[in-house]
């Protein structure tokens, strides 16, 4: 019986290359290290009854997020430190929470933040031209805000509401069977501040930070 060939030795047709991809910018949080002590005392207010609804302080997390996100309009340092020393976790935890879930946002955003679905049946059925028309008619890119401070734009994956694509979502409420003409219309009426109303769920549309305050399970208060 022969031996076996040892692997270095057997002949190679292709050499073999490797290569990496190209290094990707550190996530980095913009805004204040820390809150000035009177916002953090009514923030602490706030977040102490959300901690306590929970066996495990750190189970807090999410909504804390979305409670200093309701302050800022996104999340900053400042945030990230708050929810860091409030949960007596690391700026490193928070931060891999915030940067995991979509919600969190990283960037300021406006009074409303619309939403267009571009997943496969929405963008068949149109979500792919009503993006497009919001951008020309706004003039801003996916993921700026409008010079009034009114809209921030953003393409969405799926909302799950197939059966009523196109579907546009502001501050997380549902719009369906959207077109380019009524998506405009509505962004429109965002920027004037004439009441609008989702297809379903809430009578009545809140702003992005009141959304937020209400994920985190605090009570409404007037918009700052």
């Amino acid at each position: 019986m022969s031996e076996p060939i040892p692997p270095s030795r057997i002949p190679l047709s292709v050499t073999p290359t490797f290569s990496t991809a190209p290094a990707e910018p550190p996530i980095a949080f913009g805004g204040p290290e820390r809150y000035d002590d009177d916002v953090a005392a009514a923030l602490a207010a706030e977040a102490g009854p959300i901690v306590a609804r929970y066996p495990q302080s750190r189970s807090a997390l999410l909504p804390l997020l979305h409670l200093v996100q309701s302050h800022d309009g996104y999340v900053t340092r400042a945030g990230i430190d708050f929810c860091a020393r409030t949960l007596e976790l690391t700026r490193a935890q928070v931060a891999g929470v915030a940067t995991f879930y979509t919600m969190y946002r990283r960037e300021e955003t406006g009074t409303h933040l619309v939403g267009v679905c571009t997943t496969t049946l929405c963008a068949v059925l149109g979500g792919d031209a009503i993006l497009a028309e919001l951008t020309d008619r706004l003039g801003i890119a996916v993921g700026e805000t409008t010079d009034d401070g009114a809209v921030t734009l953003e393409r969405v994956e799926c909302n799950a509401a197939c059966d009523f694509a196109p579907v546009v979502m502001v501050n997380w409420e549902f719009f369906d069977n959207q077109t380019p003409e009524s998506a405009q219309q509505l962004v429109r009426d965002l920027r004037d501040g004439n009441p609008v109303a989702p297809s379903r769920g809430a009578p009545s549309l809140c702003t992005f930070r009141q959304a937020a305050r209400l994920l985190a399970g605090v009570p409404e208060q007037e918009q700052r």
